[in-house]
């Protein structure tokens, strides 16, 4: 009984809070255990007695209002996480994107990952292209922007080494290729990172100073942002993304209305291409 009372008072916390901060109850929905538990521990180093208590502290300090957007990330990543997306970006995606790059004379082809967590999504494509696809487009750069707000996951991504359990979903043959053993650890190669480039950015603050031909934006905006952040961020992401580009979103997620100049991807979920 205590942890379903303690359950039902964090819940009607964050049914405040959360659209005070432009954010979703419903993309909370899940995950609030884990949010619930960064609450309880940020009231506890206050000194005060429950969520009822941090809420008074919300009222009284508009300060404190930042760091609970801080408790509020919900990292979660690992390699090749949806498999049928990333076997759609390799076999259809990527290789347009890289036809159409090659065709209008680029010398790269540009990708942004936002809200890259630790790194296993920016790396995932590094291992994707120049094992599946460098081969089939020489002379052609490929590069990675990975961003987020979250300066400890940027600093796990810089280490570029994970658990056994991350990798579990990337071909075995990627893993061998890719990764060497750290004491416990698979790390990965250095000509893999070199591709990737991690910056410390709020999506919904600052923005990349050039265009890309792929962005993803997987499970982030478009789960917990409410409607007008979420507006704000697909507008912020299109004006980043090449005419003809593609954006990439979590394949349970929808973009918000108006979605105009976007259309699904042919059967790729999650992927929307940008009109010419």
């Amino acid at each position: 009984m205590p942890s379903a009372v303690k359950d039902e008072a964090c819940i009607e916390f964050l049914q405040w809070a959360l659209p005070r901060l432009g954010l979703r109850w419903a993309g909370y929905r899940k995950v609030r255990r884990q949010v619930c538990r960064r609450v309880a521990a940020r009231a506890r180093a206050l000194g005060l007695a429950d969520a009822h208590a941090y809420r008074q502290r919300l009222e009284s300090e508009p300060a404190e209002w930042r760091a609970l957007a801080r408790l509020c990330t919900i990292p979660i990543s690992r390699f090749y996480r949806d498999r049928n997306l990333f076997d759609c970006l390799g076999s259809a995606v990527l290789p347009a994107l890289a036809q159409s790059a090659r065709e209008r004379g680029a010398s790269s082809l540009e990708c942004w990952s936002a809200g890259c967590a630790s790194g296993e999504e920016p790396y995932t494509l590094a291992i994707q292209w120049r094992i599946q696809l460098a081969a089939r487009f020489p002379g052609l750069a490929f590069r990675v922007l990975a961003t987020d707000l979250d300066t400890r996951l940027l600093e796990r991504a810089r280490a570029a080494c994970y658990k056994p359990g991350s990798l579990k979903a990337l071909p075995q043959a990627w893993r061998t290729e890719a990764f060497e053993a750290c004491g416990g650890l698979h790390c990965l190669r250095a000509e893999y990172r070199s591709a990737v480039t991690l910056e410390r950015q709020d999506l919904l603050e600052h923005l990349p100073g050039r265009q890309f031909d792929l962005i993803l934006c997987r499970n982030l905006a478009f789960t917990y942002f409410g409607d007008e952040l979420a507006r704000a961020a697909l507008g912020r992401l299109a004006s980043r993304l090449t005419p003809g580009g593609a954006l990439v979103i979590g394949v349970h997620e929808r973009l918000p209305e108006p979605a105009a100049g976007f259309a699904p991807w042919p059967a790729c979920r999650g992927v929307f291409r940008r009109a010419p």
